[in-house]
């Protein structure tokens, strides 16, 4: 008699089962957080600046942010401007930096002045020469803020000197940059 084939033991699997998983260790798992949060980042980034698109921003004026140590009385005066209404305002300019700014008179009881108070200490009585000098202040003034009264009230508007001994200093370049 023939003997039967071998019959195939169906209650031994063939297969491995699979491994119990392993635990991450602290750097595996900090690395996949880093990589979760960079995407949040990275998606909120995106959402602020689509959110923020419509929002009118008026650029920054690096004069204002940046500001240095300023020693203008161990400083010399600067090369004068080749024109009188350049050289007047730069001196004027000197004499803000040097000896104050004040608003609401011309000069105060410190002696620091005004805008206007240094074009016409520096003017030395040359009234056209100081007429032309604020003039061409006004003009720079109402070029970069629109439409503004007059200088002594633009000065006055002001709660420090920064803004308006710059304009004084800015009002030289442009009377430089006419020939006056």
């Amino acid at each position: 008699m023939p003997q039967p084939p071998p019959a195939i033991d169906q209650a031994t699997p063939t297969t491995a089962p699979p491994a119990p998983p392993t635990a991450l260790s602290l750097e595996e798992r900090l690395t996949f957080i880093n990589a979760a949060m960079s995407v949040r980042l990275d998606e909120a980034k995106v959402a602020y600046e689509v959110n923020t698109a419509h929002i009118p921003t008026e650029p920054v004026d690096l004069a204002d942010v940046v500001t240095v140590p300023l020693t203008p009385t161990l400083q010399p005066p600067p090369a004068s401007y080749p024109t009188p209404v350049a050289a007047l305002l730069q001196r004027a300019h000197h004499r803000l930096l040097t000896g104050g700014w004040c608003s609401g008179a011309l000069v105060d009881e410190d002696g620091a002045r005004c805008m206007l108070g240094a074009i016409r200490a520096e003017a030395r009585g040359d009234s056209g020469l100081e007429a032309d000098a604020a003039a061409v202040l006004l003009d720079a003034i109402r070029r970069k803020f629109g439409d503004v009264d007059s200088v002594p009230s633009f000065n006055d508007a002001h709660g420090s000197s920064r803004v308006p001994i710059r304009m004084v200093d800015q009002a030289a370049g442009l009377a430089d940059a006419r020939g006056l």
